[in-house]
Order: structure tokens, then C-alpha cells, then sequence
């Protein structure tokens, strides 16, 4: 089915999600210095296996796409559990710039940040192409299947970007409007991460794109109802509004 990403890097994505959320909680209650730098750095880690997996995600939503006879008989849990071990080992490499590099920890963090970038864009385009070219996938799966990497590219686009600035512009560091503005969106990750799981269970997208477009087809017709002259009880223009109004009760 084209709408369904591998469990196995679903479960990934949100561990990644717990183990940072338990290390703000963290961060939030100890005031150790020496303790709140380490659980800093696996704060950092599980951010980067974040990424990580969301760029796997959005890999496999245009594979499943553009590629779908060699993704049919590529995929298998071997190779999704091969993926999840490299996305869990890769960000280790960070950890001992991050103790011993000095300056050259935040430059590390920031190239790995923005490696994803022209990757989720390129994933993003190649399948809207691909999209666009097929009839075999159902209009409903389109949607569900590009939602899922709009979403991505936004969560990525307001969250990460910001930390790779604030990394890359080591002069205004030390400001703390701009510490504030550049480092507290990626604590919001985790209530990212589990936004985009609603987002990837079939029907949520849908169901949210037709409330929405009722919504607004029920106050379009009852401001085009208001300028009407003739206001009945049983006039046809009431009745459609009332049957709009029930529908979207429904939705």
C-alpha cells in the first residue's frame, strides 16, 4: 500500500522523540553543570536521529513512488532494520568533536543539519513529479503521501534551519534574543515528530482537508445566502446551506 511507512521507522522516530523530550525534563531539573552537558549532548544526538529519520521517510515515501517495482522487491525488514542501525550510529560520530572540538562541535552540528536540506527537497519535487506522471496511485493516496512530506520539509524548515543558523553565526551567540529565537524551536521536535505520526496514519490527512474545505464551503454559501433578498424559511438556498451544515457536522 503506498500510504504505509515501515513501522520500524516509525518506532524510530518517536524513540527519538522520547529520548529528547526526557533529557529537557532533565535539563529543566538538574542544575549540575557536568550533568546538564551530557544530558545536553544526547539532547543533540536524539535531535540528529530525528533528522535522520525523517529524511529516511520522506527517502522512502519517493521511492515507493518514483520506484515502485524496485521498491516492491527491495524492501524487506533485513534492509529497514539495516537502515534504522546506520540512522542510530551515524549522529555518534558527533560525540567526540562535540567534547574535544571545541568551536568546531557547533560547525559539525550545523553540517549535519543542513546535509538533509537539499535531499528533502529533491524528495519533495521527485515525487510530486512522479505524482503528477502516474494514474495508478488513488487521489486519496496522493494526498495522504504528499502531506506527509510537506510536512516534513515545514517541520525541518521552522525547526532545524533556525539551530543551523544560530550555529553557523558564531558573532550574535551570545545575544540572547537571537540564543532564544534559534534554539528553542527544536524542542519542539518531539510534538513535531508526533504530529507528523498522526499525519502518516491513512485517512487523518483526508479527513482533515475535507472539514476544512466544508468549513469553508458552508461560510461561503452563508454569506452568499446573507445577501440574498428573499430569506425563507424554505427557500432552496437555506435548505443546501442546512445540508452543507449537517455534512460537515459529519466530517
Amino acid at each position: 500500500e503506498y500510504y504505509h511507512v515501515a513501522p520500524v521507522y516509525v518506532i524510530g522516530l518517536l524513540t527519538s522523540s522520547f529520548i529528547q523530550l526526557c533529557c529537557f525534563i532533565a535539563l529543566v531539573a538538574i542544575n549540575d553543570d557536568k550533568i546538564c552537558k551530557i544530558f545536553l549532548q544526547i539532547h543533540e544526538y536524539g535531535l540528529l536521529v530525528s533528522v535522520c529519520f525523517m529524511v529516511v521517510i520522506s527517502l522512502e515515501r519517493y521511492l515507493v513512488v518514483a520506484w515502485p517495482l524496485w521498491y516492491r522487491f527491495r524492501r524487506s525488514i533485513k534492509t529497514s532494520l539495516i537502515v534504522c542501525f546506520v540512522v542510530w550510529m551515524l549522529p555518534l560520530l558527533n560525540l567526540p568533536i562535540y567534547f574535544y572540538g571545541g568551536d568546531y562541535s557547533e560547525t559539525t552540528v550545523a553540517c549535519f543539519l543542513l546535509l538533509p536540506f537539499p535531499l528533502l527537497i529533491f524528495f519533495l519535487c521527485g515525487t510530486l513529479k512522479a505524482l503528477s506522471a502516474t494514474r495508478s496511485v488513488p487521489t486519496e493516496e496522493k494526498r495522504q503521501i504528499v502531506s506527509i512530506l510537506v510536512l516534513v520539509f515545514l517541520i525541518y524548515t521552522l525547526m532545524f534551519l533556525p539551530r543551523v543558523i544560530y550555529s553557523l553565526a558564531k558573532n550574535f551567540r551570545q545575544d540572547p534574543i537571537f540564543e532564544i529565537v534559534t534554539i528553542t524551536p527544536v524542542y519542539f521536535s518531539p510534538l513535531a515528530d508526533l504530529v507528523l505520526y498522526v499525519f502518516m496514519r491513512k485517512g487523518i490527512a483526508d479527513k482533515l482537508l475535507a472539514s476544512v474545505c466544508c468549513k469553508i464551503e458552508c461560510n461561503v454559501t452563508g454569506q452568499s445566502a446573507m445577501h440574498e433578498d428573499s430569506k425563507t424559511s424554505g427557500s432552496p438556498m437555506q435548505t443546501d446551506k442546512e445540508d452543507l451544515e449537517k455534512k460537515c457536522e459529519k466530517v
